[in-house]
């Protein structure tokens, strides 16, 4: 284990992004915080830290606990960090609203396609 690493590899490694250099986008868009403040990727973590790390639509409020930075199984990488519960709490709730949403779009009724276009032209017997 090493005492040292840099916060975009520590986000590489705890599998929050696919790659290093996505890390370091997200890292210099702002979109990872450190206790709050904007942080450059080269910024070295200490155990303890609080991320807040927005992907998408979620945001992810962890506290870092180990300072591995080999990227293992998921699993494994789940034990680099802690989530907090407030933030995993609003991500499941946003979660569900977002299926919600889904499951209301998909009742709405929809303007006919072509094959409907042309039964209906059928019924009403017009040429």
């Amino acid at each position: 284990m090493t005492d040292k690493v840099r916060i975009d590899k520590w986000l590489w490694a705890a599998r929050f992004y696919r790659t290093r250099a996505l890390a370091r986008d997200a890292i210099k868009g702002g979109k990872v915080q450190i206790e709050g403040v904007r942080v450059k990727p080269g910024r070295t973590l200490s155990l303890g830290d609080t991320l807040s790390i927005r992907k998408g639509e979620e945001e992810y409020v962890v506290t870092v606990d180990d300072l591995g930075d080999r990227r293992l199984s998921a699993p494994l990488a789940q034990e680099k960090y802690s989530e907090d519960r407030d933030s995993q709490a609003r991500r499941e709730a946003a979660a569900e609203q977002r299926k919600l949403d889904y499951h209301a779009r998909q009742d709405r009724p929809r303007r006919p396609d072509k094959r409907q276009r042309r039964q209906i032209v059928r019924f009403k017997g017009k040429d």
